[in-house]
């Protein structure tokens, strides 16, 4: 089976880096930052989302401003690795879907440069076939496109989608794919409000749900 994995809130805690990036280029800016639950409110849409809501979150609205600050975001982000974890159990559960036979990726909003260097910086890089970046050039998710993109990429056969959030439910949903809901992650809604085929806090419960699914 293909199982195609979101990153950051599913594989990786990674907002305390964005977190401490994002106020770096609010201060370049002038702007004052924000606590750690505001900015991990912000993510999971890629890059001009979160700048956007940032600015908002200031009541500033401004396209230039905007790109500026995605191009500054963007240029520290490879570098943000030294906060990020990856949530308890992932490599276990990594290597026992690997060890039966299945083939896995990465498919995520974040940019593919920080993508690929959180990966190799947290030595799970090697697990994954394919990882697809938020700027592939196709739409971000929730649109299906990147998922589907992902598993174009992949040998045929059936698949199955892991994810953290709203963002992740309705892509697996467009998508027509088995969706599986990790609670512990960015989530801001009742995770029993979500679309799924299962919910897990511990990634040790992933590959029993995986083999479950047949």
């Amino acid at each position: 089976m293909n199982i195609v994995f979101d990153l950051d809130g599913t594989l990786i805690d990674s907002a305390p880096d964005i977190h401490a990036t994002a106020n770096i280029v609010l201060g370049d800016e002038g702007l004052g930052g924000f606590d750690l639950p505001t900015v991990r409110g912000f993510v999971g849409r890629g890059v001009p989302h979160l700048v956007d809501s940032l600015l908002g979150a200031h009541g500033i609205k401004d396209s230039a401003r905007a790109a500026r600050m995605a191009d500054n975001l963007i240029a520290r982000y490879e570098h943000a690795v030294t906060l990020t974890q990856p949530y308890p159990g992932v490599e276990a559960a990594l290597q026992a879907l690997q060890a039966a036979g299945h083939r896995l990726a990465v498919c995520t909003n974040k940019p593919l440069a920080p993508a690929l260097a959180v990966l190799r910086h947290l030595e799970l890089a090697g697990y994954f076939d394919v990882v697809l970046g938020g700027d592939s050039g196709l739409p971000r998710k929730p649109d299906p496109a990147p998922l589907s993109e992902t598993l174009r990429r992949m040998p045929p056969g059936p698949a199955a989608y892991v994810g953290d959030s709203e963002v992740d439910a309705a892509t697996a949903k467009a998508a027509a794919l088995p969706f599986f809901l990790f609670t512990e992650g960015y989530r801001h809604a009742p995770a029993d409000s979500l679309p799924h085929r299962a919910l897990f806090s511990d990634f040790a419960e992933l590959p029993g749900l995986i083999r479950a699914l047949g």
